[in-house]
């Protein structure tokens, strides 16, 4: 038994403890310290530290939402981790809008500079971030070396703006232009949330009213590819390898449920942030984008179902492919929201394999933008097989976040096969699902 199994097993006590259950009946620990504060920018930030703290400090950056501090991802991780004596702190972010990355890591060091001033120096700091957040902690780790000892990235928009706002771009143009041309949406330069969301809405309904037709299902499915969706969303287990329909139904549920009405809306604040449109498809060869997709073989497939002529359709997209990017925001995104990859300390990396709305095919895309600096040595990734972003449950990422600390400790990776990450999960209280998987190429990646 590794020192970090046995330390599972230590924090699955301690979380019997944080829910007040031990084996001898109820437990009556003190309560942890809880500080807030405002930053000189105007961002406030939050913190909890256990009376028996363990000396580390967790520095947790929340996703793309409301501008509130948080210190954890949930309240059952927050209660284990407070149980097993590590402190947490986080910071609301500044702004200007809800895209912050580009004000994210100065509050955060910000915040855990004035978390320091409370209680001392830590021994440790573990920079932990889900979804966006997930890029503000990459971010983190190339630049806090002085600060930080590792970086744990959970369902990380590891990718960068740049790549999101295109390939989103890519596959709400066909969309549009294939289900309902004599209604174009607009799809970037809004004038205000209100017209954002009303795109998103608009693009929503001609998804949903598609999907009564081959034709349409055949259309939305060549959507969906170009935006890196997933084909599984509801049910235990994704719909089989040549279950092509099932798989667009999903898709399909997908897109109307909530995604389209998230990114579209959600582009304003990048563009708010950017200063202006970053996205393009001016040039793109879509016949090319398919080609890269690991779902052009399901695309192929419905097509020929409902008779449609596919070939045509990539030659109309490509054909009427004019969005222009502003050169200013391209520049503010690639210097706030793009990684360069140059990690300073170790990062294990998590994330399901059907994630909607941060796909799994940008950790491909990290690990090669790694490589290619030069700091592949310093980078793990892990994937858990679950339909939903950031859907893990406590024990997978707290297990993740052992590991971490073992690389931290003895300078070597820990065994990071599924079957340790599955065993490490389940003495904390619930079988883990990491599975071996290796991400395909991000669709629509371009920088």
């Amino acid at each position: 038994m590794t020192r970090w199994l046995r330390r599972t097993g230590a924090l699955f006590a301690a979380t019997l403890t944080a829910f007040g259950l031990t084996a001898g009946g109820p437990a009556h620990a003190a309560a942890p310290a809880h500080y807030t504060g405002q930053l000189p920018d105007g961002a406030s930030w939050v913190a909890d530290v256990p009376p028996d703290w363990n000396g580390t400090v967790i520095l947790y950056s929340h996703g793309f939402g409301p501008l509130e501090a948080r210190d954890a991802p949930d309240e059952p991780t927050a209660q284990a981790l407070l149980a097993a004596g590590y402190a947490l702190v986080g910071s609301s972010y500044s702004g200007p809008s809800l895209w912050a990355v580009a004000t994210a890591p100065h509050d955060q060091f910000a915040s855990l500079d004035a978390l320091v001033r409370q209680i001392g120096e830590p021994r440790r700091t573990i920079a932990w971030g889900t979804s966006m957040g997930g890029l503000v902690s990459a971010l983190e780790a190339e630049s806090g070396a002085r600060r930080l000892d590792g970086a744990l990235t959970t369902c990380g928009l590891v990718a960068g703006a740049l790549n999101l706002n295109d390939y989103q771009l890519d596959g709400e143009y066909a969309l549009s232009r294939l289900l309902a041309p004599a209604q174009p949406v607009k799809l970037v330069r809004y004038a205000s949330a209100d017209e954002a969301t009303a795109a998103g809405a608009s693009l929503t309904k001609i998804v949903a009213d598609a999907q009564g037709t081959a034709a349409g299902r055949a259309r939305t499915a060549l959507g969906a590819a170009l935006m890196n969706t997933p084909t599984w969303l509801t049910g235990a287990t994704p719909p089989g390898p040549a279950d092509y329909s099932g798989q667009e139904q999903q898709q399909q549920l997908a897109l109307t449920q909530f995604v389209l009405g998230f990114v579209v809306s959600g582009r304003y604040q990048v563009e708010l942030a950017a200063g202006g449109n970053s996205a393009a498809n001016a040039g793109t060869d879509y016949r090319a984008l398919l080609a890269g997709s690991p779902l052009a073989r399901q695309v192929r497939a419905l097509y020929r179902a409902a008779g449609l002529d596919l070939d045509a359709d990539l030659a109309e997209l490509t054909r009427h492919a004019d969005i222009t990017a502003d050169p200013g925001a391209v520049g503010t995104l690639a210097r706030t929201s793009t990684t360069t990859g140059r990690l300073r300390v170790p990062e294990l990396a998590i994330h399901t394999t059907a994630d909607h709305l941060v796909p799994v095919e940008q950790e491909n895309w990290y690990a090669h933008r790694v490589r290619a600096a030069g700091r592949e040595p310093l980078l793990r990734q892990a994937y858990v097989d679950a339909a939903g972003h950031c859907a893990f449950q406590p024990p997978e990422t707290i297990a993740a976040l052992h590991a971490l600390e073992s690389r931290i400790e003895t300078g070597h990776w820990p065994d990071l096969r599924p079957e340790r990450l599955n065993a490490a999960a389940a003495a904390l209280g619930s079988p883990g699902r990491y599975l071996r998987y290796h991400p395909a190429p991000l669709t629509g990646a371009h920088r």
